[in-house]
């Protein structure tokens, strides 16, 4: 089902090739922009989506990640997708403590061209999930946090935060949905995340993410 997509990013070519890739998926352009003072203006009735640079002019420095941040301040939760050039833990982690629900994602452009990646990771946003480029968690993971999980759950919570499903977490580690689930519960319990805890897997992704 397409979503309705504000795309901001200053490169031409960039951002043609995002719009092709975009509408060919079933999803619509709201509106495209080229810098932040005219992100931070968009009208965001009826937005699904907003997907925007980290690096933007007018400064040219975190202004495309600093206007999104402003745009959830304005309509909380809104679902943000951030590209960026850098592995650049500091600015994921303040995209990630914008909002404790989720619906936040920080993918490297080159992570762009694997299509089929790019298009899940705009569904798992929208949806309220949490995703984040596999090479920046490598670079904040290792917390006192994680040293509770076993090296097997931190495999799974680290596909987690990449937006992998259970099923999707059990395809790629070769075990059952049932094993997945387990992992999950003993992640859940050993981070303090009780079943009447709102949201919990976006919390967990949080917390080891936070973390570095």
């Amino acid at each position: 089902m397409g979503v309705r997509i504000v795309l901001a990013e200053d490169s031409v070519l960039l951002a043609e090739g995002l719009v092709r890739i975009l509408e060919r998926a079933g999803h619509e352009i709201a509106a495209t922009v080229s810098d932040a003072t005219a992100l931070r203006t968009i009208d965001l009735t009826d937005v699904d989506l907003v997907v925007t640079d980290v690096r933007m002019p007018p400064g040219d420095g975190d202004d495309g990640l600093r206007a999104a941040l402003d745009l959830r301040t304005r309509r909380p939760g809104l679902p943000v997708l951030v590209l960026s050039q850098y592995v650049a833990a500091a600015y994921a982690r303040r995209l990630l403590a914008s909002e404790q629900g989720g619906a936040v994602g920080y993918l490297l452009k080159e992570r762009v061209g694997r299509v089929d990646d790019f298009l899940r990771a705009i569904e798992t946003v929208v949806a309220g999930g949490v995703v984040v480029d596999p090479e920046v968690i490598a670079k904040m993971f290792r917390s006192a946090v994680i040293d509770r999980l076993t090296p097997r759950e931190c495999e799974v919570l680290a596909l987690m935060a990449r937006g992998h499903s259970n099923s999707e977490v059990a395809a790629a580690l070769v075990v059952s949905d049932a094993a997945v689930a387990k992992h999950v519960s003993n992640i859940f319990t050993k981070l303090d995340l009780p079943p009447e805890t709102e949201n919990r897997r976006v919390r967990a992704i949080l917390m080891y993410l936070a973390q570095g």
